[in-house]
């Protein structure tokens, strides 16, 4: 009986972990739809401001300047490169993080091997305990902030990355996020906040939007676009760092939970046959105690 006893623990063991995981499954998915639809309007915000900057970016252009802005100077041999990568601040989500780590360990190795100089900035919890763990440096580190994401913080947090960028303090600065893709697919994205790429601007495009500048007024207003770009770089980051999350924390729950279901199936069957065989050897014993006493 005491083995009975034990599987029957162990089965209402693993049903209070199939709840507790079928719970989580349902909060996150609840989480994921409202993230949706936050990553959708920075997303389209964003693109906005991107429109703008290529624009304003190409005028000058075309007025035969160069577009010598310091957010735009591509530094051909950086020596040091700062990386801001986000990470969850919880577990329970499968390869999340993992992921996230990885690619940064690779460009850590990478840039090691050319002599370049990497100074981390690190976003949660969990990319911290595990750079921390292995004595890695890390020049900034924050830590809340992937799990309630706000516009305020995000700025503060990379308006100082830029400042070192200005002062000449870094010669690039590399954002890093595992990103939302649907409800079962994450990616791991990799974005130069600055300087910000001028081969991507389409000099020779022709203007569709009703924007009037003054030439006087190009720069300070493309610097003005740029800082606000960067602001939402660092928080649509977030946001769709947050999305993935969710959605794999959903797939790692719903895993757990079958897994727990087909263990109750599993200690169920375990369970009936011990019992049978209880059954059976007190049936053996009484026929044999009364076979003895004829």
């Amino acid at each position: 009986m005491a083995n009975l006893k034990e599987i029957q623990r162990k089965i209402s063991s693993v049903k209070n972990t199939q709840k507790t995981t079928r719970a989580m499954k349902l909060v996150s998915s609840a989480k994921l739809k409202r993230t949706e639809e936050l990553a959708r309007q920075s997303k389209v915000y964003a693109a906005k401001i991107t429109e703008m900057i290529n624009e304003i970016a190409a005028n000058i252009s075309k007025d035969g300047e160069s577009l010598d802005n310091i957010y735009f100077r591509e530094i051909k041999n950086p020596k040091i490169v700062d990386i801001v990568f986000v990470t969850a601040d919880k577990g329970l989500c499968g390869g999340f993080n993992s992921q996230t780590i990885k690619r940064v360990r690779t460009l850590l190795d990478e840039f090691g091997e050319r002599g370049v100089k990497v100074r981390l900035r690190a976003i949660g919890k969990k990319g911290i305990s595990y750079f921390k763990f292995n004595n890695v440096e890390m020049l900034q580190k924050i830590e809340g902030l992937s799990a309630s994401p706000t516009y305020e913080k995000a700025a503060e947090f990379i308006n100082e990355t830029v400042e070192d960028y200005i002062k000449g303090n870094t010669d690039r600065v590399i954002i890093i996020h595992n990103g939302y893709v649907n409800m079962i697919t994450q990616e791991i994205r990799e974005e130069q906040a600055v300087p910000v790429d001028a081969s991507m601007i389409p000099t020779d495009a022709v203007s569709s939007s009703e924007l009037e500048i003054e030439p006087d007024d190009d720069d300070t207003l493309l610097e003005a676009l740029v800082k606000r770009y960067l602001e939402y770089t660092m928080y649509y980051a977030l946001i769709d760092s947050l999305a993935a999350e969710h959605s794999s924390r959903m797939q790692a729950m719903e895993s757990a939970t079958n897994n727990a279901r087909d263990m109750v199936k599993t200690l169920s069957v375990k369970y009936n046959k011990a019992r049978q065989e209880a059954i059976t050897t007190e049936l053996i014993e009484i026929i044999s105690g009364v076979e003895s006493m004829k």
